[in-house]
C-alpha cells in the first residue's frame, strides 16, 4: 500500500512544481521599477514575485513595495493605501482590490509574495505599482497573464 501512495506522490509532485512560476522585479532609489512589464504564462497556477530594492536608502526614506491590482483599480488602491499609512505598508487592510502585495522594503532588502493565479482572468488588464505616497506616477508596470515569455521582460522560472 505504501508503494502505491509513494508512486502517486511521485507522479503528482513534478506536475505541481511545474505550475509554480517565479518572477523577479527590482526597484531603485530613483523611484523606478527596472522591469516595465512582467509576463506570466498560462501554465502557472501559482506565482512567486520577489521585489529587490537595489538602492541604498532605508525604508523610512525611500521604501518600496509591489502591489498587484486590476489596472482600473490602481489609482483608488494607491489613494486608499496613502491613508492606511506606513504601518500597513501603504495598503488598506482588507482591500479586496489588492490581488497580491509585498511589504515596504528599503535599500538592499527583498520581499516575496506568493499567490494563486486562479484569481486572474486572461485578457484582463492588470498593473503593479508601488503604493508609497508619491511613488505611483513613476513606479508602475504592466502585469500580463496568459502570455508567452519574452527576453525583454522578467522571466518565468519553474521552481
Amino acid at each position: 500500500m505504501k508503494s502505491i501512495y509513494s508512486a502517486a506522490l511521485l507522479l503528482v509532485a513534478p506536475a505541481a512544481m511545474a505550475d509554480m512560476c517565479r518572477l523577479d522585479v527590482s526597484a531603485t532609489d530613483l523611484m523606478r521599477f527596472e522591469q516595465q512589464t512582467l509576463q506570466l504564462e498560462e501554465r502557472c497556477s501559482e506565482v512567486e514575485v520577489t521585489l529587490h530594492h537595489t538602492g541604498r536608502l532605508p525604508a523610512n526614506a525611500m521604501g518600496h513595495n509591489w502591489v498587484l491590482s486590476k489596472t482600473a483599480d490602481v489609482a483608488s488602491v494607491a489613494n486608499a493605501g496613502s491613508t492606511a499609512g506606513r504601518a500597513n505598508n501603504y495598503q488598506m487592510p482588507g482591500d479586496r482590490r489588492i490581488l497580491a502585495a509585498t511589504k515596504i522594503i528599503g535599500g538592499g532588502e527583498s520581499s516575496t509574495v506568493r499567490f494563486s493565479t486562479a484569481q486572474l482572468e486572461p485578457g484582463t488588464s492588470y498593473s503593479y505599482f508601488c503604493s508609497a505616497p508619491g511613488h505611483l506616477s513613476l513606479m508602475k508596470g504592466r502585469f500580463v497573464y496568459n502570455s508567452t515569455a519574452s527576453s525583454a521582460v522578467a522571466k518565468n522560472l519553474p521552481k
